[in-house]
């Protein structure tokens, strides 16, 4: 499982014309879900996300978490974060995981967050033709990947 996670002022998703879904200070995270993820790559995401220190505390270190700056989530599903460009000009996507692995993943994903966060999350749809739109507070963007944890 791989996150892109920025650090946002807000941030919004909007699906034929309507707003699905938008936060103001807080995470945006497009996830990307592949074939071999489990239950324990997203706690071990989940846990990450929800934790990472990357806002500023009062003598402007990051050194707090989304949660304890009392921020929101907006999670996005995305699976060319799984391309490969090794051959060609034309992205491969065989490693993300088809749709009846990665919905039940990503619903998970979103139920996990909102516990962890102790409130509810907002998200895109999954499969949909998106429109993102964030304002990236730093610029603070971090790579997650639950296969490769540095």
């Amino acid at each position: 499982m791989k996150a892109v996670i920025q650090r946002v002022k807000e941030a919004s998703v909007i699906i034929e014309g309507e707003v699905s879904g938008a936060i103001k200070t807080g995470l945006m995270v497009l996830l990307g879900i592949e074939t071999a993820d489990t239950q324990e790559d997203l706690i071990w995401l989940s846990n990450k996300i929800v934790n990472m220190r990357i806002f500023d505390d009062a003598s402007g270190v990051m050194n707090l978490s989304v949660k304890e700056v009392g921020g929101n989530i907006l999670l996005v599903s995305q699976f060319t974060l799984h391309a490969s460009t090794k051959k060609g000009n034309r992205p491969s996507y065989m490693a993300a995981a088809k749709q009846e692995i990665s919905i039940p993943l990503y619903e998970a994903m979103i139920q996990q967050l909102t516990i962890e966060m102790g409130a509810p999350i907002q998200t895109g749809k999954f499969g949909a033709d998106m429109q993102v739109g964030l304002i990236n507070n730093g610029p603070v963007t971090i790579i997650l990947d639950s296969k490769n944890k540095e």
